[in-house]
């Protein structure tokens, strides 16, 4: 194995620059799996989608090349790489609608046993647009002879409005934050464990309530992100930006709190994660995957729910949304501190009303008018 190293002349955290070429050391080697014809389709992903995107995109299209390989007689070629223009230049629309009914619901034979995968419209749709995007870039280039893609069954996928936003409810965010305050609600073994790391995860489920921090933003944070002095601290968004964050007193009280009085108990054993904010027991960054898991724990005692059905990290990013809304601020005040793209995503937040709701059906106790006749 060859060792990579950091060479960071910018001044943005080196686990930052570090996860951004993590990133792009995986998108080379998916590229190097497959043909190199489509070394443009490549190009335009590397200069016109955000990395984590051009990853995701590549993923797909290994795995349409997997399919076109083990599953059809599309092509002879016995590896991904080795497909041909040529065998390219033969799929037809048709074929490409068989393969996103395939993906509905396919099975994969392991060692282990078979194992039954299924994915919703909204992931069918990605990978369509994945594909989409290839054929169209070929055909640009001269390389294909026609564009395909108009003959693309369309896939429905919800609209703006049309799903509930799921998000917790102040009463809810009390009874949790009172759960990691006091280790109520916790099973024996899971008690254990939030003794050593309360402070840490009260910090942890704060920042993401006041600031609606998506996962990989809370992740990097460093103890250097922080500047208490100045009363602010440091976050890097999407697309590169790098954005700066006022501390109000509940965020600098837990923060403080967790870095003087457990975050220093630990013995760091990596040095590249000497400057992380959230450490693990085991003394290194901890992972997305273990603050996802954390969340989850944490929000499925208000929601009274086993934990693995608990609330993802972007849903406390929801709840942090309806909450700012819902005290009067301005919308556009809160799509800049949640860093939304459009103010349409923001309105989203604004029309879940669910305490209105609530509000309605109070006056509709239809069973108790009944009974007090």
């Amino acid at each position: 194995m060859k060792e990579y190293r950091i060479h960071n002349k910018s001044d943005r955290p080196d686990n930052v620059v570090e996860q951004e070429n993590e990133i792009f050391l995986e998108c080379e080697k998916l590229e190097e799996t497959l043909p190199r014809s489509l070394r443009t389709y490549f190009i335009y992903l590397k200069g016109n989608v955000l990395p984590q995107s051009r990853l995701v995109y590549l993923r797909d299209i290994h795995f349409f090349f997997e399919y076109l390989v083990r599953e059809t007689t599309l092509t002879e070629a016995d590896t991904p790489d080795r497909v041909t223009l040529d065998e390219l230049n033969q799929i037809t629309a048709m074929d490409i609608n068989i393969f996103l009914d395939y993906c509905r619901k396919y099975k994969v034979e392991t060692e282990k046993g078979t194992v039954i995968y299924e994915n919703n419209n909204k992931t069918l749709s990605r990978k369509k647009s994945s594909i989409s995007v290839m054929f169209k870039q070929l055909y640009r280039d001269g390389l294909l002879d026609n564009n395909i893609t108009d003959g693309f069954d369309p896939i429905r996928v919800p609209g703006p409005g049309e799903k509930e936003i799921k998000a917790l409810q102040d009463d809810e965010v009390m009874v949790m934050l009172d759960a990691v305050s006091s280790g109520t609600h916790l099973t024996d073994r899971e008690r254990i464990y939030w003794e050593k790391t309360k402070l840490r995860d009260k910090a942890i489920l704060i920042l993401f309530l006041t600031y609606g921090l998506r996962l990989s933003e809370l992740q990097q944070l460093n103890v250097s992100s922080f500047n208490f002095s100045r009363g602010e601290f440091r976050i890097y968004r999407k697309r590169g930006k790098e954005s700066t964050m006022p501390i109000n007193h509940s965020v600098e009280a837990v923060v403080l709190d967790y870095l003087e009085n457990e975050r220093n108990q630990i013995t760091v054993q990596d040095e590249g994660d000497e400057d992380a904010l959230f450490l693990s027991l085991q003394g290194k960054r901890m992972t997305q995957r273990a603050i996802r898991e954390l969340v989850k724990k944490y929000t499925s005692i208000p929601l009274h729910t086993g934990r693995k059905e608990g609330y993802s990290p972007h849903k406390l990013r929801a709840t942090a949304a309806t909450s700012l809304i819902g005290r009067g601020n301005s919308i556009y005040d809160v799509q800049a501190l949640l860093d939304h793209e459009q103010v349409t995503t923001t309105q989203l937040y604004a029309s879940h009303k669910m305490n209105v709701k609530r509000d309605l059906v109070k006056g509709m106790e239809w069973e108790e008018e009944r009974t007090e006749q």
